[in-house]
Order: C-alpha cells, then structure tokens, then sequence
C-alpha cells in the first residue's frame, strides 16, 4: 500500500500505457518487500520541463523516459553520462539527495549484459548491425567500448555514415565500416563477419511476417543472431537464423536488464533480474 514513506519511481512518456515497466518494477519491489512504487506518468510535450522539475518537487528518487521525450529531456537534467551521450538519448533519469538529476542510457548495458548472460563474446569479433536509429546506437557503442570490429547497414546510407562517424568521434581508437543495403553486398557481409544484430523494427508486432535479412540469402559465417525485437519473442529473423543453424537471441532480456539497471540506479540494489523477467513475460501473454 502506498503510503507517506514510499520512495516514488515512474516512466514519463506520451502515451504510456503501452509500458511493461510499472508490471517488470513493481514485481521487482513487491518480491523485496520494499516500499517502492513505479507509476505511469502521461505527459504531452509541452509539459515535458514541468514534469521533470516535478520529479524533484515530489521527491521522487528517478525515473524512466520514453518516446519522444528521450532527446529533449537532455537539457533538463544537470548532466549525462557518457552512454547518454554516445546514443543520444536518456532513457532513466537519478535524482539525487541533494535534488541533482542526472540521466542516463541503460540500453547500452542492457545490451551487453544480455550478451553475457548468453554467453556471447564480442571482443576481437567481426559484427554486422543492421540499422542506425536509436537502438542501433547503444548496440553500436555497447559493442565496440567491448572491442568488437562493428560494421553498420542501414537502408538510408547517409544515416549509417553519420552513425559510424559519430561513434568514432565516441571511441577514436575504434574504427567503424559501413556496407550498402543490397542484396549482394549483406551477402557478402554474412561472409566476413561472425555476430548480426538486428536494431529495425522489421518484423516487429504486427508485421510478424517480415524480416530485414533479404529472403534467400544465408547466414553465410554468422554464427550469433540478436533481434533487439521482443514481441513477439522470436521473429522471422530469428526463426530463420535457427534454421541455419545459429544461436539466436530475442530482445526480451536487453528489455528486463536495461530496466534491471535502472532499478540498480535507483535502489543501490541487486536488481532480482528473474522475478522482473517473469513479470514481462506474463505482461506479454496478456496482450
């Protein structure tokens, strides 16, 4: 029961009903018994600066921000990390005893402690990343900081040159290589590299039917294939590259751990990364 010592965390976004977060964190507080609570906080654009001076006001301890408020949230806070920076984006906002607020990006170590937990080593590995929007860019970074060779495709080729320059500019002792969206040049990528990441929406529910690997090619050296999609679960993508004989990998833990973290932020807890698995996929199942 929510009461006057409850420590406050939510999500700000517009719409947010749409969010498995309240179901993956509440889960997570009710497990530990701590009197936390995490709320959907609704707001419109123009009410953006409001609602993130209100987290202070409140005493709210953090909270998470989704679309569209993911850029302009930036110059509202008092400073970034470096992970914010590099994607562009904060995804998870801390505020401090003092009332300091500072954001974050926790997509990046999401994604690679996903990795881990699957027990996927990237260092010195050749990796194709299809794609160059948002999530692209915390794979992009995730993967290189961990020394991998990243190669980015993209059906716009400008926005994947301006990616892999601007993740140079990131990390400059790491070089990034860009590859054309045909048919014959991911033919040839599937030759040269060992791990592909699929950061599109293609193939995202409803358009479960869809993939962004061209029909007829195969999966060439690749031997991992990660869809950052998590519904459904297992995507087109995927179920073809389990075909060819690859691990592959949904999005589903990149989505609980990079919540785990933010939980970890807010907390200074172990984040009970299980029990907020489970909670998403019942959230899933009832959709």
């Amino acid at each position: 029961m929510i009461n006057g010592e409850t420590r406050l965390v939510g999500i700000i976004g517009w719409p947010v009903e749409h969010s498995l977060s309240p179901v993956m964190h509440n889960a997570a507080f009710h497990h530990r018994g701590m009197n936390w609570a995490y709320v959907p906080l609704p707001v419109p654009p123009d009410r953006l600066r409001d609602a993130v001076r209100g987290l202070r006001a409140l005493g709210f301890r953090g909270a998470n921000v989704t679309i569209p408020h993911k850029q302009a949230v930036i110059p509202l806070v008092d400073s970034i990390t470096p992970e914010a920076q590099a994607v562009g984006a904060v995804n998870t906002i801390v505020v401090e005893s003092d009332g300091r607020m500072w954001g974050t990006n926790t997509d990046v170590l999401g994604f690679w402690s996903d990795l881990q937990a699957h027990d996927v080593q990237v260092e010195g590995e050749r990796v194709l990343v299809l794609g160059a929007g948002g999530a692209a860019r915390a794979v992009v970074y995730a993967l290189a900081r961990a020394g991998a060779q990243v190669t980015i495709a993209n059906r716009t080729p400008a926005r994947a040159v301006a990616l892999a320059r601007h993740m140079h500019h990131m990390l400059p002792a790491r070089a990034f290589r860009v590859v054309e969206w045909t048919v014959q040049d991911l033919a040839r990528a599937a030759e040269e590299h060992t791990i592909l990441v699929n950061t599109t929406s293609v193939g995202m529910w409803p358009e479960v039917d869809a993939s962004p690997w061209p029909t007829g090619v195969g999966f060439g050296r690749i031997r991992v294939v990660y869809d950052v999609i998590y519904r459904p679960q297992e995507t087109r993508l995927l179920q073809h590259a389990r075909a060819w004989g690859c691990k592959t990998i949904g999005g589903l833990g990149m989505l609980v751990r990079q919540g785990a973290e933010a939980w970890r932020l807010w907390t200074d807890q172990v984040p009970p990364v299980q029990v907020m698995e489970e909670a998403v996929r019942r959230g899933l199942a009832e959709r």
